[in-house]
């Protein structure tokens, strides 16, 4: 039995966070993070899809909100759009890629929990990178692949991330 008290999406979405959490059904639920290796990945992302974002069309959103339904809320680590895509305040449409980078307290279940609501909504390209293992897996509903060859890669765009690249910044 939950002990938890739930929350109107009202509320959750005039609440501020630090950092944020994901809403989940009327519960507010913390996000595992605050580890180097995660971070700096995290950080490594981001200024790669910034760097990259004229060349491929895009906007990288850090710990973005991204509502999958209307009574669930998600942050992932790195969201990435289009730069077509709409200036909304929170992300409402299937982003082109998702991106979750785990920390060391994460559970499989959990995460695919979250890899679930990101295909609910349409979200193609979801990777999950293990920071702690050295690996990369594409996710989706059927569960977790792990990445083959030496790059991840965004479907129908330029958009690639060599794995070596990645995780020569834990080095």
């Amino acid at each position: 039995m939950s002990t938890t008290a739930l929350i109107p999406v009202s509320e959750y979405l005039k609440t501020t966070y630090r950092p944020d959490c994901d809403y989940i059904d009327g519960e507010v639920r913390e996000r595992n993070m605050g580890e180097q290796p995660h971070a700096r990945l995290q950080g490594y992302l981001t200024a790669l899809f910034f760097n990259k974002r004229v060349e491929w069309n895009i906007r990288p959103l850090p710990e973005q909100r991204l509502q999958v339904t209307p009574t669930r809320f998600r942050i992932p680590d790195v969201m990435v759009i289009r730069r077509d895509d709409p200036d909304d305040r929170i992300i409402t449409f299937a982003p082109l890629l998702c991106i979750e980078v785990l920390s060391s307290d994460d559970r499989l279940g959990d995460v695919q929990e979250r890899v679930d609501d990101y295909v609910r909504l349409g979200v193609r390209d979801i990777w999950v990178i293990d920071p702690w293992k050295r690996l990369a897996y594409e996710a989706s509903s059927d569960g977790f692949r792990r990445a083959t060859g030496d790059r991840l890669r965004v479907q129908g765009t330029p958009i690639e991330v060599g794995l070596a690249e990645l995780f020569l910044e834990l080095d």
